[in-house]
């Protein structure tokens, strides 16, 4: 990444900018894989835009078989939900985190209205591609349909795992049709400032640096670090010991993207002393001298014995002019030596030193653990029958904790997403981090119910909110220890689902009797098994609240009336609303009030009086009737 004066060198340009330029930049960052090495090419773009085929015309771009049908799945709108599964969170109900079970890609088109531009940090540890069996189903991009058939939500045969060998004339291909979409959502949800984690080995961390400069820009990436996973070689290798595996990361705005300083180790500290109890405290010395040639470091000094040194060592030079010594000896920044007549350092005082440490691309097992302890500390979270847990790829809380003290604020409420949750260890991250340093970050997970073959836990994701659940318990118990309260963790469930509204299924070979059953159906729009709270939790995504909303029930008139962050909104989701319900809802003063169309009961008349209400009162709000048909 450039140095802060390189920047702003690019940014003078001997040119006048034109309307042309802003509008191609507000393209660039809107869609950036229409950008092949600084051109725009329209045929891209209009793939993008779901408006043309496949690019035809050559440029510099990754493309495999597929590449188009992957790149269309971000048109497609998801006709599912996210339903609450109270059964299966854990803690205070209004916990800030959340755990989603479902696919990954049709949940993040579900937040893409509600999170979007308000993740801080993302972190995904995707499936490798070593010739395993794939999280995915058989088309890697299943959709709601082939997922509820999947878990068994539906009727029909189930679908099957597969493995993505090498022997598959697709292995590559398969993972970048799964890979690409997902990417695509998940940077419309990052902050202007927000980051990207992706853990990956070499079978495709070239892949995913190329797909990643496509969808995020080339100018956006910041480093590619060295994760040191294992703490001792593979003597049963073959060829070489395969000791560390790749952090690829990214940014919204990679170019203005600064991390934070990491806590400075006792090592470093360890450092600093004060043998001539110089009144600006500890500090550490380091060579005054230098071998490129400086033109003024050549001058002979006198130590305080009153010794002459000629000069610095044979082919060396002094790295300051001898003006700059004399102000640094009358500063008291010269040391002799204990003997006052050694070789000159210059003292370096440990107040004027930053106060972190710069981040480096050797991530070192030392420092942020390694898979042996991420097994151990999964193994200490979560029950199994036998020492060998059913999940074999867990990552160390402490890989994590560095990449949040790098990317997120303790006390902005940052968010931090984790689309191929796993055993769930970010979340642990997040909460251990947040006790350490009084954060206020949130998570919020989401994984495939991946079936493990075993008894002890069904699915992975039953191992997610397994290994939550023990961590909030262990945490707290540790907090309650140190501090003498224990604090409220835990996390909100939610489970995708079917929408909680009627599906608009009309299809031109139907017969004109099943057509006619269709719309009759449609009458009302609500499915019969749609409950209230999944209803209230639908339709706040479709009007951009968050999952973790505060939602209050009011009785008015002896209805249920559903109030959303202190009324900012309220929905009525009952039966047959009426003028004096209404009145009521307005006179709390929302800036929304939602009403189901069947609450009108399919009375014109009924319809007309209460908007009328509305219409008379002295309210800015908006009455929006949800109509949903899917």
């Amino acid at each position: 990444m450039a140095e802060p004066e390189d920047e702003d060198q690019e940014r003078l340009r001997p040119v006048s900018m034109t309307p042309m330029d802003s509008r191609y930049a507000a393209l660039r960052d809107l869609v950036p894989e229409a950008f092949g090495e600084g051109e725009l090419d329209l045929r891209s773009l209009g793939a993008a835009l779901g408006l043309t085929g496949a690019p035809e015309s050559e440029r510099y771009c990754l493309s495999w078989p597929g590449k188009h049908a992957a790149g269309a799945i971000r048109q497609e709108r998801s006709i599912g939900t996210l339903r609450p599964d109270g059964r299966s969170g854990h803690g205070p109900p209004d916990a800030p985190d959340v755990v989603i079970e479902g696919d990954n890609l049709e949940v993040l088109k579900l937040l893409q209205r509600s999170y979007y531009n308000r993740v801080k940090m993302i972190f995904i540890d995707p499936p490798y591609n070593t010739g395993n069996q794939f999280i995915y189903p058989d088309n890697f991009r299943e959709g709601l349909a082939d997922y509820l058939r999947f878990t068994g939500q539906v009727d029909g045969n189930g679908q099957k795992l597969t493995a993505n060998t090498e022997t598959n004339g697709r292995y590559h291909s398969n993972w970048l049709s799964m890979m690409y979409p997902r990417l695509s959502f998940a940077r419309s949800l990052l902050t202007d400032d927000g980051v990207i984690f992706i853990t990956i080995d070499d079978n495709e961390v070239h892949n995913l640096r190329l797909i990643m400069d496509e969808l995020f820009g080339p100018e956006n990436f910041i480093a590619c670090c060295i994760w040191q996973k294992i703490f001792s070689p593979k003597n049963t290798a073959r060829q070489f010991s395969e000791d560390h595996d790749y952090v690829v990361i990214y940014g919204r705005n990679g170019v203005e993207w600064r991390p934070n300083l990491l806590p400075r180790t006792e090592e470093m500290e360890d450092r600093y002393h004060n043998p001539d109890n110089d009144p600006r405290g500890p500090w550490t010395s380091s060579d005054l001298s230098a071998r490129n040639y400086y033109s003024k470091g050549i001058y002979s000094v006198v130590a305080p014995d009153g010794t002459k040194i000629d000069g610095p060592p044979r082919g060396r030079f002094w790295s300051v002019d001898e003006g700059e010594f004399s102000a640094l000896e009358s500063d008291g920044r010269i040391w002799w030596g204990q003997s006052g007549q050694g070789m000159p350092r210059l003292k370096r005082f440990r107040s004027e030193v930053l106060a972190g440490k710069v981040p480096q691309t050797l991530w070192q097992f030392t420092e942020v653990g390694h898979t042996q302890d991420a097994k151990k500390e999964l193994l200490s979270r979560v029950a199994f029958s036998s020492s060998e847990s059913v999940y074999d790829t867990p990552k160390p809380v402490r890989l994590i904790e560095r990449m949040l003290r790098l990317a997120t604020q303790p006390d902005t409420e940052d968010i931090v997403l984790d689309f191929f949750a796993g055993s769930g260890t970010t979340g642990e991250a997040v909460w251990k981090l947040n006790l350490e340093d009084g954060g206020n970050r949130r998570f919020i997970l989401v994984q495939f119910p991946e079936p493990t073959g075993h008894s002890d836990y069904a699915t992975v994701a039953d191992i997610t909110r397994a290994r939550l659940t023990g961590a909030a318990e262990a945490l707290a118990s540790e907090a309650s220890d140190k501090l003498g309260s224990a604090p409220e963790l835990g996390f909100r469930s939610y489970r995708l689902s079917e929408s909680n509204f009627r599906v608009w299924d009309i299809t031109p070979d139907m017969s004109v009797e099943e057509i006619e059953a269709a719309l009759i159906r449609l009458v009302d729009n609500v499915r019969e098994d749609a409950t209230k709270p999944g209803m209230v939790i639908e339709l706040l995504l479709s009007i951009g609240y968050e999952l973790t909303s505060q939602v209050d029930e009011l009785t008015i008139e002896g209805k249920t009336v559903y109030s959303v962050n202190q009324d900012e909104v309220l929905m009525f989701l009952d039966d047959l609303i009426s003028v004096p319900i209404m009145n009521a809802m307005v006179a709390r003063a929302p800036s929304q009030i939602l009403v189901l169309d069947k609450s009108f009961g399919g009375s014109v008349e009924r319809k007309y009086n209460v908007m009328q209400a509305v219409r008379t009162a002295n309210w800015t709000g908006t009455v929006d009737i949800a109509t949903k048909v899917i």
